[in-house]
Protein backbone atom coordinates (compact mmCIF):
# COMPACT_ATOMS: atom_id res chain seq x y z
CA UNK A 1 0.00 0.00 0.00
CA UNK A 2 1.31 3.38 -0.85
CA UNK A 3 0.01 6.90 -1.66
CA UNK A 4 0.11 7.95 -4.96
CA UNK A 5 -0.58 11.52 -4.63
CA UNK A 6 -1.58 14.15 -1.70
CA UNK A 7 -3.48 17.67 -2.35
CA UNK A 8 -4.55 20.12 1.07
CA UNK A 9 -6.17 23.27 0.53
CA UNK A 10 -6.13 25.46 3.54
CA UNK A 11 -4.86 22.69 5.73
CA UNK A 12 -2.81 23.71 8.89
CA UNK A 13 -0.10 26.27 6.93
CA UNK A 14 -1.08 25.07 3.32
CA UNK A 15 -3.18 27.58 1.25
CA UNK A 16 -2.12 24.68 -1.52
CA UNK A 17 0.08 21.72 -1.81
CA UNK A 18 0.36 18.95 -4.42
CA UNK A 19 2.35 15.82 -3.89
CA UNK A 20 3.36 13.10 -6.08
CA UNK A 21 4.45 10.22 -3.51
CA UNK A 22 5.33 6.68 -4.52
CA UNK A 23 6.78 3.63 -2.83
CA UNK A 24 10.08 3.49 -1.33
CA UNK A 25 11.21 6.18 1.14
CA UNK A 26 10.71 10.35 1.15
CA UNK A 27 12.19 12.67 3.24
CA UNK A 28 10.72 15.69 3.84
CA UNK A 29 13.74 17.85 5.09
CA UNK A 30 13.94 21.52 6.28
CA UNK A 31 14.21 23.51 9.73
CA UNK A 32 11.76 23.22 12.36
CA UNK A 33 8.61 25.06 12.19
CA UNK A 34 8.10 24.95 8.47
CA UNK A 35 5.46 22.31 8.00
CA UNK A 36 6.86 18.97 7.35
CA UNK A 37 4.80 17.41 10.33
CA UNK A 38 1.86 19.10 8.76
CA UNK A 39 2.17 17.13 5.48
CA UNK A 40 2.25 13.44 7.29
CA UNK A 41 -0.28 14.77 9.51
CA UNK A 42 -2.72 14.71 6.59
CA UNK A 43 -1.32 11.45 5.47
CA UNK A 44 -2.05 9.95 8.92
CA UNK A 45 -5.80 11.58 8.82
CA UNK A 46 -6.73 9.95 5.92
CA UNK A 47 -6.01 6.29 7.88
CA UNK A 48 -7.32 7.04 11.34
CA UNK A 49 -9.27 10.28 11.13
CA UNK A 50 -7.62 11.91 13.42
CA UNK A 51 -4.38 14.01 14.25
CA UNK A 52 -1.57 12.59 16.71
CA UNK A 53 -1.21 16.35 17.88
CA UNK A 54 -4.17 18.08 18.65
CA UNK A 55 -8.06 16.32 19.31
CA UNK A 56 -10.01 18.50 17.81
CA UNK A 57 -10.62 19.63 14.19
CA UNK A 58 -9.99 23.33 14.24
CA UNK A 59 -6.58 23.68 14.30
CA UNK A 60 -6.43 21.56 11.45
CA UNK A 61 -7.83 24.09 9.14
CA UNK A 62 -5.63 27.24 8.31
CA UNK A 63 -6.43 30.50 10.06
CA UNK A 64 -9.16 32.14 8.43
CA UNK A 65 -10.61 29.96 6.14
CA UNK A 66 -13.98 27.73 6.79
CA UNK A 67 -12.67 24.09 5.84
CA UNK A 68 -9.49 22.39 4.70
CA UNK A 69 -9.51 19.57 2.16
CA UNK A 70 -7.02 16.88 1.96
CA UNK A 71 -7.09 14.62 -1.38
CA UNK A 72 -4.89 11.43 -1.98
CA UNK A 73 -5.02 8.68 -3.91
CA UNK A 74 -3.86 5.50 -2.54
CA UNK A 75 -2.40 2.42 -4.17
CA UNK A 76 -3.35 -0.95 -2.90
CA UNK A 77 -3.34 -4.48 -4.65
CA UNK A 78 -3.31 -3.11 -7.61
CA UNK A 79 -6.16 -0.75 -7.55
CA UNK A 80 -6.44 2.71 -7.26
CA UNK A 81 -8.40 4.56 -4.89
CA UNK A 82 -9.54 8.36 -3.98
CA UNK A 83 -10.42 10.07 -1.31
CA UNK A 84 -11.42 13.35 -0.68
CA UNK A 85 -11.88 14.81 2.98
CA UNK A 86 -13.57 17.75 3.90
CA UNK A 87 -12.59 19.32 7.46
CA UNK A 88 -15.36 21.87 8.63
CA UNK A 89 -15.11 23.13 12.20
CA UNK A 90 -18.46 22.62 13.96
CA UNK A 91 -19.32 20.15 11.89
CA UNK A 92 -18.62 16.61 11.06
CA UNK A 93 -16.26 15.62 8.95
CA UNK A 94 -17.33 13.97 5.65
CA UNK A 95 -15.34 11.83 2.38
CA UNK A 96 -15.91 11.47 -0.90
CA UNK A 97 -14.82 8.06 -2.22
CA UNK A 98 -13.58 7.87 -5.96
CA UNK A 99 -15.82 10.98 -6.33
CA UNK A 100 -18.66 9.60 -4.91
CA UNK A 101 -21.60 11.62 -2.10
CA UNK A 102 -20.49 13.09 0.47
CA UNK A 103 -20.86 10.72 3.45
CA UNK A 104 -19.51 10.79 6.98
CA UNK A 105 -15.73 10.44 7.00
CA UNK A 106 -15.21 7.02 8.89
CA UNK A 107 -16.83 5.45 5.70
CA UNK A 108 -13.26 5.50 4.61
CA UNK A 109 -12.14 3.82 7.42
CA UNK A 110 -9.62 0.49 6.34
CA UNK A 111 -8.85 2.13 2.53
CA UNK A 112 -5.79 3.83 4.00
CA UNK A 113 -3.22 2.02 6.64
CA UNK A 114 -0.74 3.92 8.67
CA UNK A 115 1.88 3.54 11.70
CA UNK A 116 3.04 6.52 12.74
CA UNK A 117 6.06 7.34 15.13
CA UNK A 118 6.76 10.51 16.77
CA UNK A 119 8.27 11.98 19.52
CA UNK A 120 4.69 12.34 21.46
CA UNK A 121 5.16 7.89 21.75
CA UNK A 122 6.93 8.81 24.80
CA UNK A 123 3.14 9.39 26.27
CA UNK A 124 2.18 5.30 25.60
CA UNK A 125 5.16 4.92 28.26
CA UNK A 126 5.07 8.10 30.63
CA UNK A 127 1.41 9.09 30.64
CA UNK A 128 -2.10 8.58 31.88
CA UNK A 129 -3.70 5.40 30.90
CA UNK A 130 -6.10 7.03 28.73
CA UNK A 131 -3.32 7.09 25.86
CA UNK A 132 -2.52 3.41 26.47
CA UNK A 133 -6.29 2.93 25.86
CA UNK A 134 -6.36 5.45 22.89
CA UNK A 135 -3.43 3.42 21.51
CA UNK A 136 -5.27 -0.02 21.80
CA UNK A 137 -8.81 1.96 20.37
CA UNK A 138 -7.29 3.43 17.09
CA UNK A 139 -4.77 0.39 16.14
CA UNK A 140 -8.12 -2.14 16.28
CA UNK A 141 -10.07 0.40 14.64
CA UNK A 142 -7.83 0.60 11.99
CA UNK A 143 -7.92 -3.24 11.72
CA UNK A 144 -11.62 -3.48 12.21
CA UNK A 145 -13.04 -0.34 10.69
CA UNK A 146 -16.64 -1.54 12.44
CA UNK A 147 -15.60 -0.70 15.53
CA UNK A 148 -15.29 3.10 15.27
CA UNK A 149 -19.00 2.46 15.24
CA UNK A 150 -18.92 1.11 18.63
CA UNK A 151 -16.45 3.20 19.68
CA UNK A 152 -18.97 6.43 19.21
CA UNK A 153 -21.99 4.34 21.27
CA UNK A 154 -19.81 3.53 23.88
CA UNK A 155 -18.88 6.94 24.46
CA UNK A 156 -22.16 8.53 24.21
CA UNK A 157 -23.87 6.33 26.38
CA UNK A 158 -20.44 6.92 29.21
CA UNK A 159 -21.48 10.24 28.78
CA UNK A 160 -25.57 9.68 28.81
CA UNK A 161 -24.80 7.41 32.26
CA UNK A 162 -22.45 10.11 33.80
CA UNK A 163 -25.24 12.80 33.72
CA UNK A 164 -28.03 10.53 34.83
CA UNK A 165 -25.60 9.68 37.67
CA UNK A 166 -24.77 13.17 38.26
CA UNK A 167 -28.43 14.03 38.69
CA UNK A 168 -28.90 10.76 41.19
CA UNK A 169 -26.41 12.70 43.67
CA UNK A 170 -28.21 15.71 43.45
CA UNK A 171 -31.49 14.56 44.05
CA UNK A 172 -29.97 12.83 47.69
CA UNK A 173 -31.11 9.61 46.74
CA UNK A 174 -31.69 7.18 44.20
CA UNK A 175 -35.62 7.35 42.57
CA UNK A 176 -37.18 4.01 40.79
CA UNK A 177 -37.05 6.62 38.11
CA UNK A 178 -33.55 7.06 38.04
CA UNK A 179 -32.85 3.10 38.52
CA UNK A 180 -35.19 2.40 35.52
CA UNK A 181 -33.62 4.79 33.39
CA UNK A 182 -29.92 3.40 34.75
CA UNK A 183 -31.25 -0.35 34.00
CA UNK A 184 -31.52 0.78 30.55
CA UNK A 185 -27.70 2.84 30.09
CA UNK A 186 -26.35 -0.45 32.00
CA UNK A 187 -27.52 -2.60 29.50
CA UNK A 188 -26.04 -0.09 26.42
CA UNK A 189 -22.74 -0.21 28.15
CA UNK A 190 -22.41 -3.38 28.73
CA UNK A 191 -23.29 -4.07 25.15
CA UNK A 192 -21.14 -1.65 23.31
CA UNK A 193 -18.48 -2.06 26.14
CA UNK A 194 -18.61 -6.16 25.44
CA UNK A 195 -17.31 -5.46 22.13
CA UNK A 196 -15.11 -3.07 22.47
CA UNK A 197 -13.39 -4.76 25.55
CA UNK A 198 -13.12 -8.09 23.24
CA UNK A 199 -11.66 -6.53 20.35
CA UNK A 200 -8.87 -4.78 22.67
CA UNK A 201 -8.24 -8.39 24.66
CA UNK A 202 -7.67 -9.68 21.12
CA UNK A 203 -5.13 -7.24 19.93
CA UNK A 204 -3.37 -7.44 23.29
CA UNK A 205 -3.21 -11.52 23.24
CA UNK A 206 -1.96 -10.72 19.26
CA UNK A 207 0.38 -8.03 19.87
CA UNK A 208 2.77 -8.96 23.02
CA UNK A 209 4.87 -11.17 20.59
CA UNK A 210 5.35 -8.59 18.33
CA UNK A 211 6.00 -6.12 20.50
CA UNK A 212 8.57 -8.40 22.24
CA UNK A 213 10.27 -9.70 19.14
CA UNK A 214 10.23 -5.66 18.09
CA UNK A 215 12.09 -4.49 21.23
CA UNK A 216 14.60 -7.34 20.95
CA UNK A 217 15.35 -5.66 17.39
CA UNK A 218 15.78 -2.29 18.37
CA UNK A 219 18.18 -3.60 21.65
CA UNK A 220 20.29 -5.68 23.29
CA UNK A 221 17.87 -6.30 26.67
CA UNK A 222 18.52 -7.75 29.16
CA UNK A 223 15.07 -6.73 30.23
CA UNK A 224 12.23 -7.40 27.48
CA UNK A 225 8.90 -6.03 27.71
CA UNK A 226 5.46 -7.76 28.42
CA UNK A 227 1.62 -6.59 28.47
CA UNK A 228 -1.27 -7.34 30.68
CA UNK A 229 -4.29 -6.14 30.56
CA UNK A 230 -6.48 -4.92 33.95
CA UNK A 231 -10.16 -4.52 33.00
CA UNK A 232 -12.61 -2.56 36.02
CA UNK A 233 -14.87 -5.51 34.93
CA UNK A 234 -13.80 -7.95 37.21
CA UNK A 235 -13.89 -7.97 41.09
CA UNK A 236 -10.51 -7.25 42.95
CA UNK A 237 -10.48 -10.96 44.58
CA UNK A 238 -10.92 -12.63 40.96
CA UNK A 239 -8.03 -10.26 39.21
CA UNK A 240 -5.58 -13.50 39.91
CA UNK A 241 -7.52 -16.38 38.92
CA UNK A 242 -8.49 -14.57 35.43
CA UNK A 243 -5.58 -14.59 33.90
CA UNK A 244 -6.79 -15.38 30.43
CA UNK A 245 -9.54 -12.61 29.67
CA UNK A 246 -8.90 -12.67 25.96
CA UNK A 247 -10.57 -16.30 25.67
CA UNK A 248 -14.09 -14.76 27.09
CA UNK A 249 -16.48 -14.40 24.68
CA UNK A 250 -18.29 -10.75 23.85
CA UNK A 251 -21.22 -12.49 26.06
CA UNK A 252 -19.33 -13.53 29.07
CA UNK A 253 -17.54 -9.90 28.91
CA UNK A 254 -21.41 -8.14 28.52
CA UNK A 255 -22.59 -10.35 31.49
CA UNK A 256 -19.08 -9.37 33.90
CA UNK A 257 -19.74 -5.54 32.76
CA UNK A 258 -23.59 -5.81 34.32
CA UNK A 259 -22.30 -7.51 36.92
CA UNK A 260 -19.39 -4.39 38.09
CA UNK A 261 -22.34 -2.25 37.41
CA UNK A 262 -24.46 -3.47 39.46
CA UNK A 263 -21.63 -4.60 42.08
CA UNK A 264 -20.78 -0.75 42.02
CA UNK A 265 -23.70 1.58 41.68
CA UNK A 266 -23.96 3.06 45.52
CA UNK A 267 -20.16 4.44 44.14
CA UNK A 268 -20.85 5.47 40.90
CA UNK A 269 -23.64 7.09 42.44
CA UNK A 270 -21.52 8.90 45.19
CA UNK A 271 -19.27 9.75 42.42
CA UNK A 272 -21.41 10.95 40.20
CA UNK A 273 -19.51 9.13 37.25
CA UNK A 274 -19.36 5.24 35.30
CA UNK A 275 -16.48 3.39 37.56
CA UNK A 276 -16.48 0.63 35.21
CA UNK A 277 -16.43 -0.34 31.78
CA UNK A 278 -13.25 0.10 29.23
CA UNK A 279 -12.76 3.54 29.95
CA UNK A 280 -11.74 3.18 33.38
CA UNK A 281 -9.28 -0.02 31.83
CA UNK A 282 -5.15 -0.14 32.01
CA UNK A 283 -2.82 -1.85 29.30
CA UNK A 284 -0.30 -2.22 31.76
CA UNK A 285 3.45 -2.25 30.24
CA UNK A 286 6.06 -3.89 31.68
CA UNK A 287 9.59 -4.50 31.32
CA UNK A 288 10.94 -7.71 32.80
CA UNK A 289 9.80 -7.84 36.67
CA UNK A 290 8.91 -4.34 37.17
CA UNK A 291 6.40 -1.88 35.23
CA UNK A 292 8.50 0.27 32.32
CA UNK A 293 6.41 3.36 33.84
CA UNK A 294 8.95 4.80 36.72
CA UNK A 295 11.69 2.49 36.48
CA UNK A 296 12.46 1.87 32.95
CA UNK A 297 15.44 4.30 31.96
CA UNK A 298 14.71 7.46 29.03
CA UNK A 299 16.67 4.92 26.64
CA UNK A 300 14.83 1.88 27.51
CA UNK A 301 11.03 3.79 27.33
CA UNK A 302 12.05 5.13 23.65
CA UNK A 303 12.85 1.42 23.10
CA UNK A 304 9.59 0.56 24.32
CA UNK A 305 7.71 2.71 22.80
CA UNK A 306 9.15 2.26 19.35
CA UNK A 307 8.56 -1.23 19.79
CA UNK A 308 4.72 -0.53 20.73
CA UNK A 309 4.43 1.23 16.53
CA UNK A 310 6.90 -1.39 15.22
CA UNK A 311 4.77 -4.47 17.09
CA UNK A 312 1.55 -2.60 15.32
CA UNK A 313 2.71 -2.37 11.82
CA UNK A 314 3.98 -6.60 12.41
CA UNK A 315 0.32 -7.23 13.79
CA UNK A 316 -1.08 -5.24 10.78
CA UNK A 317 0.87 -7.73 8.53
CA UNK A 318 0.15 -10.74 10.02
CA UNK A 319 -3.96 -9.66 10.04
CA UNK A 320 -5.54 -12.32 7.40
CA UNK A 321 -7.96 -9.32 6.29
CA UNK A 322 -5.02 -6.85 5.73
CA UNK A 323 -5.04 -8.83 2.16
CA UNK A 324 -1.02 -8.44 2.20
CA UNK A 325 -0.96 -4.48 2.66
CA UNK A 326 1.78 -3.39 4.05
CA UNK A 327 0.59 -0.15 6.35
CA UNK A 328 2.36 3.20 5.58
CA UNK A 329 5.24 4.01 7.95
CA UNK A 330 5.75 7.42 8.90
CA UNK A 331 8.87 8.59 10.86
CA UNK A 332 7.93 12.06 12.30
CA UNK A 333 10.91 14.10 13.89
CA UNK A 334 11.41 10.63 15.56
CA UNK A 335 15.43 9.93 14.47
CA UNK A 336 16.53 13.51 16.40
CA UNK A 337 15.05 12.09 19.58
CA UNK A 338 17.26 8.87 19.22
CA UNK A 339 21.07 7.50 19.86
CA UNK A 340 22.76 6.13 16.93
CA UNK A 341 22.51 2.89 17.82
CA UNK A 342 18.75 2.71 18.22
CA UNK A 343 18.93 4.90 14.66
CA UNK A 344 20.06 2.70 12.85
CA UNK A 345 18.17 -0.17 14.38
CA UNK A 346 14.98 0.89 14.06
CA UNK A 347 15.95 1.87 10.33
CA UNK A 348 17.08 -1.24 9.57
CA UNK A 349 13.64 -2.81 11.01
CA UNK A 350 11.05 -0.31 8.67
CA UNK A 351 13.49 -0.21 5.61
CA UNK A 352 11.39 -2.96 3.75
CA UNK A 353 8.15 -0.95 4.04
CA UNK A 354 6.43 -0.03 0.82
CA UNK A 355 6.42 3.05 1.70
CA UNK A 356 8.27 5.01 4.50
CA UNK A 357 7.33 8.95 5.23
CA UNK A 358 10.05 10.49 7.15
CA UNK A 359 10.88 14.30 8.70
CA UNK A 360 13.69 15.46 9.36
CA UNK A 361 15.30 18.98 10.35
CA UNK A 362 18.63 18.10 8.65
CA UNK A 363 20.16 15.49 6.72
CA UNK A 364 22.43 13.23 8.75
CA UNK A 365 19.26 12.87 11.16
CA UNK A 366 18.28 10.21 8.53
CA UNK A 367 20.50 7.39 9.17
CA UNK A 368 22.41 5.53 6.83
CA UNK A 369 21.12 2.22 7.59
CA UNK A 370 18.28 3.99 5.97
CA UNK A 371 19.54 6.16 2.97
CA UNK A 372 21.36 2.66 1.75
CA UNK A 373 18.95 0.06 2.49
CA UNK A 374 17.14 -0.07 -1.04
CA UNK A 375 20.25 1.65 -2.86
CA UNK A 376 20.34 6.02 -2.87
CA UNK A 377 17.79 6.04 -6.15
CA UNK A 378 15.26 4.35 -3.74
CA UNK A 379 15.28 7.80 -1.57
CA UNK A 380 13.34 10.59 -2.68
CA UNK A 381 14.22 14.08 -0.61
CA UNK A 382 11.41 16.82 -0.70
CA UNK A 383 13.01 20.13 0.95
CA UNK A 384 10.34 22.10 3.09
CA UNK A 385 10.39 25.40 3.70
CA UNK A 386 7.24 27.61 4.91
CA UNK A 387 4.19 26.82 2.40
CA UNK A 388 6.08 25.38 0.05
CA UNK A 389 8.16 22.00 -1.01
CA UNK A 390 10.53 21.26 -3.75
CA UNK A 391 12.08 18.20 -4.75
CA UNK A 392 16.06 17.45 -4.64
CA UNK A 393 15.88 18.02 -8.34
CA UNK A 394 13.66 21.22 -8.89
CA UNK A 395 16.19 22.32 -6.34
CA UNK A 396 19.18 21.91 -8.43
CA UNK A 397 17.32 22.97 -11.37
CA UNK A 398 16.38 26.55 -9.43
CA UNK A 399 19.80 26.65 -8.91
CA UNK A 400 21.40 26.03 -12.15
CA UNK A 401 18.93 28.81 -13.93
CA UNK A 402 19.42 31.18 -11.38
CA UNK A 403 23.44 30.45 -12.24
CA UNK A 404 22.82 31.10 -15.77
CA UNK A 405 21.47 34.45 -15.07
Amino acid sequence: MHLESLSLVDFRTYAALDLALGPGITVFLGSNGVGKTNIVEAVDFTATLGSHRVSSTAPLIRMGAERAVIRAGVRRAGHRTTLEFALENGKANTVRINRGSATRAREALGTVHTVLFSPEDLALIKGDPSNRRQFLDELATSMRPVLAGVRADYDKTVKQRNALLKSARAAGRVTDAHLATLSVWNEQLATSGAQLLHARLQLVKALEPEVHRAYAQLTDGPRFPSLRYRSSVLPAEAEGRVADLEHFSVADLRHLILEACERMQSKEVDRAMSLVGPHRDELELNLGDFPARGYASHGEMWSYALALRLGSWYVHLDDDRSEGASPILILDDVFAELDARRRDRLAEAVSGAEQVLVTAAVADDVPSALRDAQGNEAIRVIAVSPGRVETAEETARETAEGSDE
